[in-house]
């Protein structure tokens, strides 16, 4: 009897077995999320760009176009999961477009639900509420914020508020001759609203009446004359406020009055030394962002290309310099950090990257993790679930 053939098929099963018993072994524990990138307007980005991030081992799957889009700028999630929206172009006007997200395991799509005009320009950042009703937006070039209500379903209905910003600061005079809105978002219990105005500033306050989606004036917190608030984050414990200054690329911390909702500043840091902006031909603060612990904050420097890393006194909210990393890449625009904070991901926009580094957990200090793809002008890193 001839046992050739047979004894061929056994060891093709056993490895077959042997290698599926690999793969099973090196995906167990390891998690998988979403990781969403928004683009500027340009000749190499075709819209909305989709990877995945590995949460054991910090890797980037290769990207692929989840949606067209013209110029999807920053990206924001319904609290609930499943829909996405972004600031963009719809039919040549500026609008708000929300997208139903529709997952395939390593290539998730959008698919597109409908959108609403914002009314005055572009708008440059949004946010939307925690109870999923209503999406604020700050426009830069109009000075102004708008706010939107959503349907159950997570749809736009439609545009209920825009208010302009009235005023300048005038300190830098090629920066701040006019009203200047750079980001919009809620306060952790959802009765405030805030907008950090460049062009004033001034972060702006606002009372959120979360039922008929509108603001109500509620006062500004004061940054540093000529700084240029852009981005502003809370700390974990809601107690303190974090706004990047993009003029002078600082932080200013601020104590937030959670009753009154009312910004009291503490002191201001700088992200970048005087002698190595100096240096560069041009600079600018671009994004902030607190560490699910804490314990650390980052911010990321245009220009000097590099992200810088804060240890934050829980007691004081006073932020202490622990480093500033090269970002591997030019412009890190934005950069996000996943849920676990052990990493955090950075966009490039000038050299089309999207990075990976590893945050040690009790220095929080970054290292690189070799973990690179193409993305073609990203400008804002939402991860997802």
């Amino acid at each position: 009897m001839n046992l050739v053939p047979q004894i061929r098929l056994m060891m093709v099963n056993t490895l077959a077995l042997v290698f599926a018993i690999s793969i099973c072994c090196d995906t167990i524990g390891q998690d998988v999320i979403d990781v969403w990138i928004g683009t500027a307007k340009s000749a190499l980005s075709k819209g909305i760009y989709h990877s995945t991030l590995n949460t054991t081992t910090g890797k980037l799957s290769e990207p692929d176009l989840a949606a067209e889009a013209d110029g999807p700028g920053f990206l924001a999630m319904h609290p609930g999961g499943n829909k996405l929206y972004a600031v963009c172009a719809v039919a040549g006007k500026p609008s708000v477009a929300a997208y139903a997200i529709e997952k395939g395991g390593k290539k998730s799509t959008l698919q597109f639900l409908n959108s609403a005009e914002v009314g005055d320009g572009g708008a440059a950042h949004l946010s939307v509420d925690a109870t999923g009703r209503s999406i604020v937006t700050a426009q830069y070039g109009g000075g102004s914020v708008a706010v939107f209500a959503l349907n159950e379903d997570g749809t736009l209905r439609e545009r209920t508020q825009l208010i302009d910003h009235q005023g300048a600061s005038q300190v830098v005079p090629d920066r701040q001759t006019a009203s200047h809105a750079h980001w919009a978002g809620f306060s952790p219990d959802n009765r405030f609203v805030f907008v950090p105005d460049l062009g004033l500033d001034k972060v702006m306050i606002y009372q959120f009446d979360a039922a008929a989606s509108r603001l109500k004036s509620n006062g500004f917190g004061a940054t540093p004359p000529g700084s240029g608030p852009r981005h502003m984050k809370f700390h974990n414990n809601g107690r303190f406020v974090f706004v990047l200054n993009e003029i002078s690329l600082s932080i200013t911390t601020f104590e937030f009055d959670r009753q009154a909702g009312f910004l009291t500043p503490i002191d201001t840091v700088p992200t970048v030394p005087e002698a190595d902006k100096a240096k560069e031909q041009a600079i600018s603060a671009s994004e902030i962002r607190v560490h699910p612990s804490g314990r650390f904050v980052y911010s990321a420097n245009r220009g000097h290309d590099t992200i810088s890393a804060f240890r934050v006194d829980e007691q004081t909210g006073k932020l202490t310099l622990i480093e500033r990393e090269f970002m591997r890449g030019a412009t890190p625009r934005n950069f996000n950090i996943d849920a676990t904070g052990k990493w955090l991901v950075v966009a490039g926009q000038d050299s089309h990257t999207l990075g990976v580094f590893a945050i040690d957990q009790k220095s929080g200090e970054l290292q690189w993790n070799r973990s690179s793809i193409i993305v073609p002008s990203g400008i804002c890193v939402l991860l997802g679930n």
